[in-house]
């Protein structure tokens, strides 16, 4: 059916695949209830590059783009939409425009906006948060995701390969409204969860890897015969409405459709604000964006060759910038070193390199947020990462738009909340701090005692190598299973590292029955056992024993 509907447009023609096929393509997949696979392709994108690309392509065109902008008020004459108070959100700076016809097309924001034109408007707009996390790449093959719509709640599951990592999401529920949305750790562990069942034993679901989550908010349009709340039951089509004083809204859609919605919006702006086009059809039908017009997919190589790039650096510049990676290139710093000649990565992980940010100003880029998220997909791949390249990224955008030390440090801190935040860094950590630290002042000391006698070096944390270190100390010879149990425990929760806090966390949380007692602290009162075992094998010298023989 999918190729039916796609037509001579179809990327590659869909096959089944017996289970052995299945196994081959897909080995982690679990075998168990395995009947065979259904292969069908579809495409990528990078959103956030496309967003911009459309934007700078009427910016071409001579439209004026208008980066952190809202609109506080709509302004009428003779009962008609006649312009706008807008605020510029970085400086303050208020301004009224004029306009013979204003297009609402602000996704989740929808009713806010129809709400300024009539206060009575009934909503359209149902929000629905959908999370979205990115775990390593061996969680699926490098060219083939696995979908199912059939998950334990009815909702889709799926993980891809996405950027030399994996995507795997989503979760369907409604929300309210905000710029700043947040995942929450019952989202992720709910698509960890589901993402588990489909994998074999050899591939272990951990918590630890997850290395970035968001959630988007979908502006799903009501269905007026559908029941409150259940935005699982919502078209995934838009709608084009005038309103009586001329507010033109198209909401819902999805990027597949973004050609024709706009084809039809615009009609409907023409018809209702009686506007007098230059052209009778639309002219955009086939248009290419900006840096589509120089691009074939062999770009990459006159990058390597014309700059002296390195190749994973020259293929992600002409994937992202189309032709427009030679402008950036122009701007790359020489490395000094024999090869790559020019192009210094802000991240030694990552394909993103100086020029970028220097670009990516020019590409209205405002703030360290704008460029780790929204212009590099760095907070999207690898959210430490990301905080890892921020004094990099800060640097260079301070340079480029004379930033003062203390607006660089302003930068760091909207960064760093929104990663924290935004983009999961700490959810795990604040679901954890929720829970009191519920312990009397004796079990408080006696769990401090147990915690410094594993951190013999007295560094605050407790690593995985003081654990194997612990281990061996004690002679202890559990299975490696327990080993691996103890060792992810830490790998995991606490990203390697678990710090006096983390520790009296936990046993609090085990005290409270919130959380099941854990190998790690049996291990560590084990540790304390052999500890005085060992402090009474010791002998007393003479010097201690008060004279003696």
């Amino acid at each position: 059916m999918y190729d039916l509907v796609a037509g001579d447009r179809n990327v590659k023609s869909s096959y089944y695949l017996s289970k052995k096929n299945t196994l081959e393509l897909f080995p982690m997949l679990k075998s168990d209830n395995l009947c065979g696979g259904i292969v069908y392709y579809d495409g990528q994108q990078d959103d956030a590059r496309m967003n911009l690309a459309i934007a700078l392509t009427a910016a071409r065109h001579g439209a004026t783009i208008a980066n952190h902008v809202s609109c506080l008020k709509l302004h009428k004459t003779a009962g008609k939409l006649s312009g706008a108070r807008l605020r510029d959100e970085l400086t303050g700076k208020e301004w009224d425009v004029k306009a013979k016809c204003i297009i609402n097309a602000t996704g989740p924001f929808t009713d806010s906006i129809r709400r300024m034109d009539d206060q009575a408007v009934q909503p359209i707009c149902s929000p629905s948060s959908g999370v979205h996390i990115v775990l390593p790449s061996y969680y699926s093959p490098e060219h083939m995701g696995l979908l199912d719509p059939a998950t334990s709640d009815g909702r889709v599951i799926f993980f891809l390969p996405w950027l030399k990592g994996t995507i795997a999401g989503t979760t369907d529920l409604p929300c309210e409204v905000t710029p700043s949305p947040r995942p929450t750790e019952e989202e992720i562990l709910f698509i960890l969860t589901e993402v588990k069942n489909y994998l074999n034993p050899d591939v272990e679901v951990r918590r630890g890897d997850v290395m970035s989550a968001w959630s988007g908010i979908r502006p799903l349009v009501s269905d007026p015969n559908k029941g409150e709340g259940d935005t699982q039951a919502l078209a995934r089509n838009h709608v084009v409405h005038v309103s009586r004083s001329g507010l033109v809204t198209v909401a819902g859609g999805k990027w597949t459709t973004y050609r024709a919605m706009a084809a039809e919006t615009m009609d409907r702006a023409i018809q209702s604000a009686d506007l007098k086009p230059l052209y009778k059809d639309c002219q955009t039908d086939g248009f290419l964006i900006e840096g589509a017009h120089g691009w074939t997919p062999t770009m990459y190589i006159r990058l390597v060759q014309d700059f002296g790039l390195e190749m994973e650096v020259a293929q992600h510049l002409a994937k992202s910038y189309g032709d427009r990676a030679f402008a950036v290139a122009k701007m790359a710093a020489m490395t000094g070193k024999r090869w790559p000649i020019i192009g210094k990565k802000i991240h030694p992980e990552f394909p993103y390199i100086d020029a970028e940010i220097r670009y990516g100003v020019r590409e209205y880029a405002c703030t360290a947020v704008d460029m780790v998220a929204r212009r590099l997909r760095l907070a999207f791949l690898n959210v430490q990462a990301a905080a890892e390249a921020l004094p990099a990224i800060i640097d260079l955008m301070g340079e480029e738009l004379s930033w003062s030390a203390g607006e660089r440090q302003k930068q760091m801190k909207m960064a760093s909340e929104f990663l924290a935040n935004e983009m999961g860094q700490m959810v795990n950590r604040a679901s954890r701090d929720k829970i009191p630290i519920n312990l009397s002042k004796d079990e408080i000391q006696t769990y401090i005692k147990r915690f410094q006698i594993i951190d013999k070096d007295r560094k605050g944390f407790v690593s995985i190598n003081d654990i194997r270190r612990s281990l061996k100390s004690m002679g202890v010879k559990p299975s490696e299973a327990e080993i691996s149990s103890i060792l992810s425990e830490i790998d995991l929760q606490y990203h390697g590292q678990m710090e006096l806090q983390d520790y009296l966390q936990m046993m609090s949380a085990i005290k409270s029955g919130h959380v099941a007692y854990s190998r790690f602290a049996r291990m560590a009162e084990m540790e304390e056992e052999h500890h005085e075992r060992e402090q009474l094998k010791k002998k007393i010298t003479v010097e201690r024993s008060g004279g003696g023989l």
